[in-house]
């Protein structure tokens, strides 16, 4: 076997392997810790109060609809922090108005530094006990805070748990092949690890967090372009644990043209990297053990990039390249079988979990044969793209960015 053989074995058979990874912590999690689909019971009046934080950014088209929901959810002592970063539309007034005519609201502005910053603001003001924060453009499920409240309570260690996103947006290809993205690499992603003890990131658009744990950790890094992922390494390096919480729906605004869906995921990608490079020290220390599994996966998955380009770049050079003697033809042929196997397996397997939770799920099915190719192409675009950026990204300086496109047609 040659050297392109092993690379090209490593290239075809890695994603089968973490599907198969996935699939297997998401049933073992699913039918061994998870409290199935709204058939628990939780106090809607539990005496502890919850703080929800909303940082808003050029939010005027979102923020009425988001605030809306959180006035009807069914958990009864909380308060809503509306903070505005700096907005350039008509947020400012929006959120004011709110403030004026409902007691639960209070708002804040401040000028644009990021959603890190504005979180930080946040803490300063807030009067919970436990903080939930979402996007500005996110409807929050009626008993979302209740089931958030429940999963920490009583457990002084568990520093934040991550919520269960939900797509939106369904207009176009795009948005459609990321409802099954949510449900087979999210979700199934975020069981998994719980499984084995570290979570790698509280979804950005829906997260509980301790308030206490928070201020020991002096809050979000501004300087990160993906908060949410620095935060969640930050609280498991001091020893916090994160829960995951398939109750505690949301529903959110995703990209629905290629151009917004390369922003997003390359900030993702990035600020995946950024962890990786600043926590990498610590994080192959033995103290740092816990967080093995995902130094490891992030590198597999990073190897797994460059290898594909160098094949790719290979092909390009040399256009016969795969009629050679030495190339191993029956590789390729042999494992994209298996791959597409173990692939729709898995979204059968994820669409099954996550069916407990959305009804109609089994109508993105059709979609999947689909993403395969979708997820592990922009992930090769993303990833040699973003490792670069990060590598060579000023430290210090502030994280503000833009949400792209919130879907075609809403």
């Amino acid at each position: 076997m040659t050297w392109l053989d092993i690379i090209t074995m490593y290239v075809m058979i890695y994603p089968s392997a973490t599907a198969f990874l996935w699939m297997i912590g998401g049933i073992y999690y699913f039918f061994t810790q998870e409290e199935i689909g709204h058939i628990t019971s939780y106090d809607a009046n539990d005496p502890t109060f919850v703080t929800i934080m909303v940082p808003c950014y050029n939010e005027a088209a979102n923020i009425d609809e988001t605030v809306e929901h959180l006035l009807n959810i069914r958990y009864t002592n909380y308060e809503i922090l509306l903070i505005n970063d700096g907005s350039r539309d008509d947020t400012a007034r929006l959120i004011d108005g709110w403030a004026a005519c409902e007691p639960k609201i209070r708002a804040l502005h401040q000028e644009n530094q990021g959603k890190a910053t504005a979180l930080n603001n946040g803490i300063k003001h807030a009067r919970g006990e436990i903080l939930v924060c979402i996007d500005g453009d996110a409807v929050l499920d009626y008993d979302a805070i209740s089931y958030l409240v429940k999963a920490m309570k009583g457990k002084p260690n568990v520093a934040a748990i991550t919520g269960n996103p939900r797509v939106r947006t369904r207009t176009t290809i795009i948005g459609k092949l990321q409802v099954t993205e949510f449900s087979s690499i999210i979700g199934l992603t975020k069981r998994t690890q719980s499984v084995y003890g570290t979570i790698f990131t509280i979804s950005g658009v829906i997260g509980a967090f301790r308030k206490s744990a928070m201020e020991s950790i002096g809050g979000w890094s501004p300087d990160m372009i993906t908060e949410d992922i620095d935060v969640s390494w930050k609280l498991q390096m001091m020893g916090y644990d994160i829960l995951f919480e398939a109750n505690a729906l949301c529903w959110v605004l995703m990209p629905e043209t290629l151009k917004g869906l390369y922003k997003q995921r390359l900030r993702w990608a990035q600020g995946g990297a950024e962890v990786f490079l600043k926590f990498f020290k610590s994080g192959i220390s033995w103290s740092g053990r816990r967080f093995w599994p995902h130094l490891f996966e992030y590198a597999a998955t990073l190897t797994w990039a460059y290898s594909m380009l160098g094949l790719i770049v290979l092909r390009f050079f040399d256009p016969y390249l795969l009629l050679h003697p030495e190339f191993n033809w029956h590789i390729l042929r042999s494992t994209s079988f298996i791959i597409l196997c173990i692939c729709m397996i898995q979204f059968t397997v994820s669409l099954y979990i996550d069916s407990h939770y959305e009804r109609g799920l089994w109508r993105s099915f059709i979609w999947c044969i689909w993403y395969p190719l979708a997820y592990w192409t922009l992930n090769l675009i993303t990833m040699t793209i973003a490792f670069p950026k990060a590598l060579f990204r000023k430290r210090g300086q502030l994280a503000v960015w833009s949400s792209p496109d919130r879907g075609v047609s809403l």
